[in-house]
């Protein structure tokens, strides 16, 4: 440990634990990146996590917040310090006639719905995932896909968040509503949210049923029934198919039946895309023929076959995520929906330029399947964060153009696919998922034009919260931080490297100070990590079963 360090332990609240240690390796989920920081801590009360924030202000170090690691973004790579709140995850209080609980927000996902299950509740919306952190779900505007819900982020009642001073302040709707917005998306740049207040709903089942349709059917029906035909909806878009996977779901008080057994379901239809995958990074012709192939042993090779199943809805809205992958979803107006997907489907499928009017060649490119297809209504929240990309006019849709890294390896369509489809995007106003990997080389001057005022008032309320930058890194300086002068303990980017699984290795510095550990990282197996509570199911249903 640096002996400025340890010299401002032994003088400032010795008595107050600092609990790290300085051979971490962070690698996100994907290995798309990899970081070794000087110093990584798990703080077990508020109050270590002020003190470490002082230490850390007066020592000219960055803070960056991680949880599962789940952006596949150079977002949380540091070579200065890592703060992981995972031991800071206590249940603080209950309301179970209002379905209201105080938890502290290192609390994971998965962990706090069953915490709220059993005390008869629920989380009311969920993504794909629950290893989140809840401060992590909330800092990045997780979302789900339903027209009846917004963000997660939308039911937080209030939080708490020790700044970058090391002081704590409580924000919620009608108490110090700016902090209240800015922290409502902060992506970890304010301060780290330790309580949140969060409104649940009672604990039930979902019904949940999928059907193969052709392309056509829902693009016929966009306008009319297929998102308001049920709570819960999303598609997978198979591309050269021309055909999609819809989902539905609803709440029901019917017992828990599961989905029929399929024995590519499993680990046989999981190994088979992922080989197949590989072998297309090196042969790309061969993806249409994988995707017929693939998805007709799971779904059934003609339209309308469906499956279903009734699921307790803490499980019930997941999907196992397969493998590494760069996730580069943005959100348009719904009503734009059948229109920005005609002219995608075109351009993938190597029509005439007419049809799609892209200005970038796709000819010889083939992409991986399914784009996935999701929506939310944000129109009515009390708060709106000041980041929030959703439309403020009308419901919102989600486009996510996957791209599996099959054993770890890139595939060769990613930087002319993600650029044809992210001019798509911004042709229609779009906006970008924060923790995705949207191409950020140009984005800084996109998103000032686009958010405006918002983004803005944003970075006002950042300012105050933390002057000396110690939750600034590389990232919000490209993304979402104007042109100026760097703040005391903010961190630059050095170098990037390749990894010896095919990520990239990371390496920022301090302004002023040394550069960090210029060591080689050497990550674990990534498909041999156990990932937490899989035996009972927090995964979603097994592999295939659910896309």
């Amino acid at each position: 440990m640096d002996p400025l360090i340890k010299q401002e332990l032994a003088d400032f609240q010795p008595d107050v634990p600092f609990r790290s240690s300085t051979s971490h390796v962070h690698s996100t989920w994907a290995k798309t990146f990899h970081s070794r920081p000087e110093l990584y801590l798990q703080p077990e009360t508020i109050t270590e996590v002020q003190k470490l924030i002082q230490v850390a202000r007066r020592c000219r170090r960055r803070i960056v917040t991680v949880g599962c690691g789940h952006s596949p973004s150079d977002l949380t790579l540091t070579s200065s310090w890592i703060v992981n709140l995972d031991k800071l995850n206590a249940v603080l209080d209950v309301n179970k006639e209002k379905n209201i609980m105080t938890v502290q927000a290192g609390i994971r996902l998965w962990k706090l719905n069953e915490e709220a299950n059993a005390r008869g509740m629920t989380i009311p919306n969920l993504g794909s995932i629950v290893d989140q952190s809840f401060a992590g779900a909330i800092s990045t505007g997780t979302h789900g896909s339903t027209l009846r819900h917004g963000t997660i982020a939308d039911k937080v009642l209030s939080f708490k968040i020790v700044l970058g001073d090391g002081s704590l302040q409580t924000c919620s709707v009608t108490t110090n509503v700016e902090l209240f917005r800015a922290g409502l998306l902060s992506l970890g740049a304010l301060g780290i949210i330790v309580e949140v207040t969060y409104q649940f709903c009672p604990a039930t089942n979902l019904e949940w049923t999928q059907t193969l349709q052709p392309l056509s059917h829902v693009l016929d029906t966009w306008d009319s029934s297929l998102w308001t035909s049920n709570e819960f909806i999303r598609v997978w878009w198979l591309p050269y198919l021309k055909r999609c996977v819809v989902w539905a779901a609803d709440k029901t008080e019917a017992p828990a039946r599961p989905a029929p057994w399929s024995f590519y379901g499993g680990s046989v239809g999981f190994h088979t895309y992922h080989t197949l995958l590989r072998i297309s990074n090196i042969f790309p012709r061969i993806l249409p023929a994988i995707e017929w192939f693939v998805f007709g042993m799971q779904y059934g090779f003609k339209t309308g076959n469906s499956t279903n199943a009734v699921e307790s809805m803490q499980y019930g809205l997941l999907m196992n995520c397969l493998y590494s992958q760069f996730v580069n979803e943005w959100a348009v107006p719904l009503s734009k929906g059948p229109e920005i997907i005609s002219r995608l489907s075109a351009w993938i499928n190597h029509a005439p330029f007419e049809e799609h009017r892209i200005p970038f060649s796709s000819k010889g490119l083939w992409v991986h399947a399914p784009i996935e297809v999701r929506v939310s209504d944000t129109r009515k929240i009390n708060v709106r964060p000041y980041l929030d990309g959703t439309c403020k006019t009308e419901p919102t849709l989600y486009l996510n153009a996957t791209l599996y890294r099959p054993y770890l390896q890139d595939p060769p369509c990613r930087a002319r696919y993600y650029e044809a489809f992210e001019w798509l995007m911004r042709q229609y106003g779009g906006h970008p998922h924060w923790a995705k990997n949207f191409t950020d080389d140009s984005a800084r001057p996109y998103l000032e034009e686009t958010f405006g005022s918002e983004l803005q008032e944003w970075r006002k309320v950042r300012d105050e919260s933390d002057p000396d930058g110690v939750f600034v890194g590389a990232w919000h300086r490209r993304n979402v931080l104007a042109e100026g002068s760097r703040y005391r303990c903010e961190e630059v980017e050095v170098k990037r490297t390749k990894a010896p699984d095919g990520g990239k290795q990371w390496v920022g510095q301090i302004s002023g100070l040394l550069a960090g550990d210029d060591r080689e990282v050497v990550t674990t197996d990534f498909q041999a990590k156990e990932r937490p509570g899989t035996e009972k199911g927090i995964a979603g249903t097994k592999v295939f079963d659910k896309m």
